[in-house]
């Protein structure tokens, strides 16, 4: 019984080496395509939009290749061979890793995006370069940029679901209009397509029991074209101790 412990736990260890070396070079190649990434994107509103929407993204699939390879590796380090500290082992590596990785990811969804903050607003307003001459542009003001957005555009502005930077060459009146999210969630219009489609109104049609669900109509409206909706939504049903609460409008 031990010569078959033995045996299978040296193929064992060394199916759980080679799976640590799968792992730990799956972690660098995803950071290496990161770095890369970043380095050969020029285009600053380009390489904005890759940090915003997949940096951490990329990071926790490669911290998390990382983890997984620390856990592997670590099962090989134990040199006992009783069956019962075979599944010791593996619960143990399994539980730190879960902890690591839970740590890990806070610190991604909690921590990193004030850094990532910085390096965007860094990239948002570092001065773009003109293709026509090769100088620096000229950032417009909100009040100049008006001229160069049509109505669509100026109505996301003001309902702060878009917001627009235009970049000047004042040599040759080259411009660049660059789109970036707003401060205030508004959805797309299905009449014109702008981010301009709004809840102005909420109203409960069927208050929810402890027997039945409850019903709420959000009412739309397009700031930009005027285009009106409504979408009924499901309150859940009351437990026992819970009272009807008042939803105030929006």
């Amino acid at each position: 019984m031990d010569n078959n412990m033995q045996d299978f736990l040296a193929v064992w260890n060394e199916n759980l080496v080679l799976a640590t070396q799968v792992f730990l070079g799956v972690g660098v190649i995803i950071l290496l395509y990161h770095v890369v990434k970043l380095i050969t994107i020029k285009d600053f509103k380009s390489k904005y939009d890759y940090i915003n929407q997949k940096e951490i993204k990329i990071l926790w699939l490669g911290i998390l290749a990382f983890i997984i390879a620390g856990a592997v590796f670590a099962n090989t380090l134990w040199v006992k061979s009783e069956p019962i500290w075979f599944f010791v082992r593996i619960f143990i590596t399994i539980s730190m890793s879960i902890i690591v990785g839970v740590i890990f990811s806070n610190s991604l969804k909690f921590y990193y995006p004030f850094y990532i903050e910085r390096r965007l607003k860094k990239l948002r307003y570092t001065p773009r370069k003109s293709p026509k001459t090769g100088k620096p542009m000229k950032l417009l003001s909100e009040d100049e940029e008006d001229v160069y957005l049509d109505e669509g555009m100026q109505a996301e502005e003001n309902v702060f679901s878009v917001d627009y930077d235009v970049w000047v060459d004042e040599e040759t009146g080259y411009t660049k209009i660059e789109k970036y999210a707003g401060h205030l969630h508004a959805l797309q219009c299905p009449e014109c397509s702008y981010q301009t489609y709004k809840v102005v109104r909420e109203e409960i049609i069927k208050s929810p029991t402890t027997d039945e669900e409850g019903e709420l109509d959000k009412h739309y409206k397009c700031i930009y074209c005027g285009n009106k909706g409504k979408k009924t939504f499901k309150i859940a049903q009351l437990k026992e101790s819970d009272e009807p609460t008042e939803i105030a409008a929006s």
